[in-house]
């Protein structure tokens, strides 16, 4: 009995735990319906919500975003808009920080997050995975003697807390693993370990 109780456990849990993702993640995009005017909402005109509207509005909007802030005049009010925000003293320091960290993720030249690592962490002889996240900046690079990369060790099983830290680039390991099988294999505690791809000369 045990043994078919686990392997229920097993069915379940996952679903039950991806279900609950996607019903927090949908159930907050549809918050962007309250940003519509009262009589456009679903609510107004069907008598009910449509669950999964907002994230239709959601990804309507941050398309047309991206196709305005990609022509000139766009990119002058982003400008404009950036400037503006520049010259108030907290929002400032907390806008420009989130900025430079979302342009260098999702920027396709970067090197941000997207190659998987092996450290020694906390201690010499404890290993665990991490992600490149860039080369040290600034100052820092003054005190730092030799080659050293910027890495993100992210905590289990919840991989959005994690610590920064600078290391050699000799302790560093590059692992032949891609970034979603780490993650996986972060979230899963070990349990599920990805499957090794083969290197080719």
């Amino acid at each position: 009995m045990r043994r078919y109780l686990i392997t229920g456990l097993l069915i379940w849990v996952p679903l039950g735990i991806t279900f609950w993702v996607m019903h927090a993640l949908v159930s907050t995009m549809d918050q962007s319906l309250l940003l519509l005017p009262e009589a456009w909402r679903p609510r107004t005109w069907l008598g009910f919500d449509v669950p999964g509207l907002g994230v239709v509005l959601t990804i309507l909007v941050v398309l047309v975003t991206g196709v305005f802030a990609a022509n000139v005049l766009g990119q002058k009010l982003v400008l404009a808009w950036e400037s503006i925000l520049g010259r108030i003293p907290v929002v400032k320091s907390i806008y420009a920080s989130v900025k430079q960290v979302s342009d260098t993720v999702f920027s396709s030249s970067g090197e941000a997050f997207r190659k998987a690592l092996l450290i020694q962490w906390p201690r010499d002889g404890t290993w665990t995975i991490a992600f490149l996240t860039g080369a040290p900046g600034g100052d820092v690079v003054n005190h730092l003697e030799g080659d050293y990369v910027s890495v993100y060790v992210p905590t289990t099983p919840n991989p959005t807390g994690g610590y920064f830290v600078m290391l050699p680039r000799s302790e560093v390991i590059e692992l032949d693993m891609s970034v979603d099988d780490a993650l996986k294999y972060i979230i899963s505690m070990g349990v599920a370990p990805p499957v090794p791809h083969s290197r080719h000369p």
